[in-house]
């Protein structure tokens, strides 16, 4: 596997030529500093573009197009990363080899032709695809507790932090959405095309100079743009006494989450000592949460922490019954302080550390897990891959106890079930 990064001035190329997929993915990512107004926006954006082009005016010509080019799939992602927004653009489709010369420049073609072709009349979009999107949109919105979970999450967010980007609702906004039309829309897609940072990655069996040649021109950003923002979320001061927040809703089952900011840490400290004491507090089948919240003390369904480097967040989250529910926060409580005394072993470290070489060791057996790892290091500075694996293991005990007194428990939210 050989990684090449080439700075084309007004986006980045990422060229990762490996030959253990028989496909070839493209993903491109437009990012940029997010703002609460324009997510919904964005979420319409970037389904309306693949519900019709100029040349191919239904979602069905698309469908038959992507056919005609041996079943290519062409989908679309929004997400939040720290302080940015990120669209993204995937194409998967069969190296020429298994299908015809030049099956993959056509597809980029498509994909061209998507973007940079869309559907538009008047500097307008179409008014019938912005109907059957946003109504699309409109359901999703209106069914947002059917997933307790997520809404969960969503409101624990909301109540950690309600002017940080953490709080947003990635889902967007019913009030944004009535505000979305076909001119607006329009303009907001010529910013995006026009101003967003854009890294482009083509994961395969490839030729490097002849696919370079392509993406330049099929793929033509004009602007040169240089980031100034940061990903990474301001450390929120933790607050004196922990917020409890309650909703209820008609569901059997009760979600308790947890937000547990970290304090100031090195670079090393946060991607390592963090990342390991994270996984032995419960980010793995053998951490203390689940062995003795779970299966000691039988107070819960499922439960698990998992760690945001850019949030600086620790997130518990738990399925329980919502009599359980304070003796639950009690215990959680308890683990994390005897965790910051040391109450854990060698083994507990060791353990943590074979499933996060695991974990690198499975980057390279997904086209869009070696694109999230090499966008990562791009984006936070991270150390490759393969030197992380030596730096974990020199992690000792001492380092994550250290590590461990940094994390506070802020936050607690109870999504409580209530079937009356």
């Amino acid at each position: 596997m050989k990684y090449t990064k080439k700075d084309l001035g007004s986006f980045n190329l990422h060229l990762i030529n490996t030959d253990k997929f028989k496909t070839v993915t493209t993903k491109i990512i437009f990012h940029t500093p997010i703002k609460k107004e324009d997510i919904t926006k964005r979420n319409i954006l970037s389904d309306i573009l693949l519900q019709s082009s100029k040349n191919y005016p239904s979602k069905r010509d698309l469908i038959i197009k992507s056919e005609d080019l041996y079943a290519a799939d062409i989908y679309n992602n929004n997400e939040r990363a720290g302080n940015y927004i990120l669209t993204s653009f995937i194409l998967q489709v069969l190296n020429d080899k298994y299908t015809e010369e030049d099956n993959l420049e056509e597809a980029l073609d498509f994909l061209s032709e998507i973007l940079f072709n869309p559907d538009i009349n008047n500097n307008s979009f179409n008014e019938e695809k912005l109907s059957l999107v946003k109504n699309n949109c409109k359901v999703s919105l209106s069914s947002i507790k059917e997933d307790p979970v997520n809404y969960a999450q969503i409101r624990l967010n909301e109540a950690y932090d309600k002017n940080s980007p953490v709080s947003y609702r990635m889902t967007g906004y019913e009030e944004d959405l009535d505000k979305i039309n076909t001119k607006n829309l329009y303009k907001y897609y010529e910013n995006m095309i026009n101003n967003d940072y854009v890294d482009i990655f083509v994961v395969g069996q490839i030729d490097e100079n002849k696919i370079t040649d392509i993406i330049k021109k099929k793929f033509k950003f004009r602007k040169i743009k240089k980031q100034k923002s940061e990903y990474e979320i301001d450390i929120k001061k933790v607050r004196s006494r922990r917020l409890f927040a309650k909703e209820t809703i008609e569901a059997s089952q009760s979600k308790l989450v947890i937000a547990c900011p970290v304090g100031k840490m090195t670079k090393d400290e946060k991607n390592y000592a963090l990342t390991l004491a994270n996984i032995i507090f419960g980010g793995s089948v053998d951490s203390k949460l689940f062995k003795i919240v779970r299966e000691k003390h039988s107070l819960c369904y499922v439960i698990f922490s998992s760690l945001s480097k850019l949030d600086n967040l620790i997130t518990i989250k738990a399925g329980i019954d919502k009599e359980n529910y304070l003796k639950t926060v009690d215990v959680i409580t308890e683990i994390l302080d005897q965790m910051k005394k040391g109450k854990f072993s060698e083994k507990d470290v060791n353990m943590a550390k074979e499933i996060y070489i695991s974990s690198i060791n499975n980057i390279e057996e997904k086209p869009l897990y070696l694109i999230n790892e090499y966008f990562s290091e791009e984006i936070t500075k991270l150390d490759n891959y393969q030197e992380r694996v030596a730096k974990i293991k020199k992690v000792t005990k001492k380092d994550i106890i250290k590590a461990l007194k940094k994390i506070k428990m802020d936050t607690i939210f109870l999504l409580e079930g209530d079937t009356k």
